[in-house]
């Protein structure tokens, strides 16, 4: 029978392997191996393990105390391994999950333990599962509350990103008795305040309307015990950070707080630094880095033309099957799709200025297939979570290179393939150097296409940076049951 992953107990792998474990406080180091399943969970006292196969050596990670966790068990740690109860394991069972993604794997037993958590991961990386799942294990070990008060605030930036965190929480909870409001701007407030009056354990929120409603009298966090800032940079970003103090300033003292985020700026590890306690910091890829998983490519046109080579590449390449385009402007948007719309090109825009029903209706055409291009400005970056999205298209070139990353996370996830095109101008050529800065990859230019910008041949190949190339589970254990059925 398999044994579950705690620490100081053992962990089963799927093949002979030898480990070395070399303490931080004695230096000793042990060989264990893994026939006599006796191998040791990697811990923080672990200061370094190294894996010995037959086909040679790989690198296990290192975790030192106030140190990132890096350690890649995706081959040998599944959601079994984790100590949550069978009725979260049947849900995501349900969903297909079997192997929880690195940030889940490291984020998920502290979080267990009551750590506050720091982790940095770029998106499509399960950052969502790394919080919700350990919320809704410690949530369902508690006895039932009749009046249903908030026992967890997640805060997130957008709207978009709010309801794709309220259905993970019913995915995952499916077989959980926990009550869960969602909360933001643009849309009537009278359903969300129903629904915290009825009892919400869990509530979602954008700042801005959590906090209308907190001036109301309609949100009380007494009862808090879990906080959690997702995309905490976005949000800085996005000038909510005045907001998220206001929120913050109501919470109780006593409390487990988990921050998460694609890039971690200065400004964030500030913040962190006020509301975290002796955090667990974790980690699984170089702060700004790109998938692997991703294509990317650059072509360099006129800004007159993008619009024709948008046109060009959807007709001519027959593997593009759905593509989110972003554009820099609300007008922007709009401009592109009503183009694309013009040319027999299903096409939809989705920005702030739209209703949220209207952008609720966008997304789910896109998603089911009826509307082949969304676009999109960068309010949706962060918030569009979409399955088998196979391309990215950067109309503009961003401002700040980081956002680049979150626009190509929206494609080649969990593991697929994903390609992304950026069209670059003239007046693009810093903005390109300092995204190619940031992700050190090498992206290759298209010198084919039928627009080429009249500086394409020498000038725009030389802004290519050279950089590091880039482009049913076996069976459960008995467990106790959940409380909540």
């Amino acid at each position: 029978m398999r044994r579950r992953v705690r620490r100081g107990s053992a962990v089963c792998f799927p093949k002979r392997v030898y480990l070395i474990i070399q303490n931080i406080d004695n230096e000793q180091v042990t060989y264990q191996d893994s026939n006599t399943r006796e191998m040791k969970y990697l811990c923080a006292a672990v200061a370094r393990a190294v894996a010995f196969t037959p086909e040679g050596v790989f690198n296990l990670g290192a975790a030192a105390s106030g140190a990132a966790l890096r350690l890649p068990l995706r081959d040998f740690m599944k959601f079994t391994d984790l100590d949550l109860n069978a009725d979260i394991l049947d849900a995501l069972d349900d969903l297909g999950y079997e192997v929880p993604t690195p940030i889940q794997q490291q984020a998920i037993p502290p979080a267990l333990e009551g750590r506050d958590v720091l982790g940095t991961a770029q998106t499509g990386t399960g950052k969502t599962a790394a919080f919700v799942l350990p919320i809704l294990e410690l949530l369902s070990r508690e006895p039932i509350d009749s009046k249903r008060p908030i026992r967890t605030l997640i805060l997130t930036p957008t709207r978009e990103l709010a309801i794709q965190i309220d259905e993970s929480i019913r995915d995952y909870g499916k077989y959980v008795d926990v009550k869960r409001a969602l909360i933001f701007g643009g849309v009537g407030q009278q359903p969300q305040v129903d629904a915290l009056r009825r009892g919400s354990e869990m509530v979602v929120a954008t700042p801005g309307r959590l906090l209308d409603l907190m001036q109301q009298g309609h949100v009380d966090l007494r009862d808090l015990s879990w906080f959690v800032l997702d995309e905490a940079d976005r949000m800085l970003d996005m000038g909510f950070i005045n907001d998220v103090r206001k929120v913050i300033a109501k919470l109780p003292r006593k409390r487990q707080t988990m921050f998460f985020s694609a890039t971690m700026p200065f400004e964030v590890l500030r913040l962190s630094d006020d509301l975290l306690i002796d955090p667990v910091r974790v980690s699984v890829d170089p702060v700004s880095s790109t998938a692997e998983t991703i294509m990317q490519q650059a072509f360099f046109v006129d800004t007159n033309s993008k619009r024709d080579l948008l046109a060009h590449l959807l007709k001519d390449r027959e593997e593009i099957k759905s593509v989110l385009v972003f554009t820099r402007t609300k007008h922007g948007a709009d401009r592109v799709s009503n183009d694309l719309e013009r040319r027999g090109i299903p096409a939809l825009a989705i920005h702030g200025n739209k209703s949220q029903n209207a952008r609720q209706a966008a997304l789910t055409s896109f998603k089911k297939g009826k509307t082949r291009v969304l676009v999109a400005t960068d309010i949706a970056a962060r918030g569009i979570d979409i399955d088998d999205l196979t391309h990215v298209v950067n109309m503009d070139i961003p401002d700040v290179a980081e956002t680049y990353v979150h626009r190509i996370g929206r494609t080649g996830r969990a593991g697929a393939s994903g390609a992304a095109f950026s069209f670059i101008d003239r007046e693009e050529y810093g903005n390109w150097q300092a995204v190619l800065k940031l992700i050190n990859v090498e992206v290759p230019a298209d010198r084919d296409h039928p627009f080429p910008s009249v500086l394409s041949s020498a000038d725009s190949f030389a802004m290519v940076s050279k950089g590091a190339s880039g482009g049913g589970g076996p069976r459960r254990p008995t467990r106790p049951q959940g409380r909540r059925r």
